[in-house]
């Protein structure tokens, strides 16, 4: 099932490697940030300013991979099921789960 569409355009290694590549590309970026902004910090009021706004940078890169984990694990338990006698990879609640997180995503990005 690694190869099957999970959602348009979308295979669970392709959704795999999209977390491994955000996760690489996200961690790239803040380095670059917090470089660029350390120059920025001379005083205390300087970094009371400056420091919220890399954590709210981290927090949202955070939240994105935490949104495409979920997604992960649900397609994952999926699969683990795909041989069941009912022939259902996702249940009702999965499914729910899935579409949120992949709204969730999108909202953050």
């Amino acid at each position: 099932m690694d190869n099957e569409e999970i959602f348009k355009g979308k295979t669970f290694q392709g959704l795999l490697e999209d977390i491994y590549e955000n996760s690489r590309k996200k961690e790239a970026q803040i380095n670059e940030l917090i470089k660029q902004l350390q120059p920025m910090i001379k005083n205390i009021s300087d970094a009371t300013i400056l420091v919220p706004i890399i954590k709210e940078y981290l927090d949202v890169a955070v939240k994105n991979d935490d949104h495409l984990i979920k997604m992960a694990a649900i397609v994952q338990r999926a699969q683990q099921r795909g041989g069941s006698e009912t022939g259902v990879l996702l249940t009702e609640e999965e499914k729910k789960q899935l579409l949120e997180a992949a709204q969730d995503f999108e909202d953050n990005k």
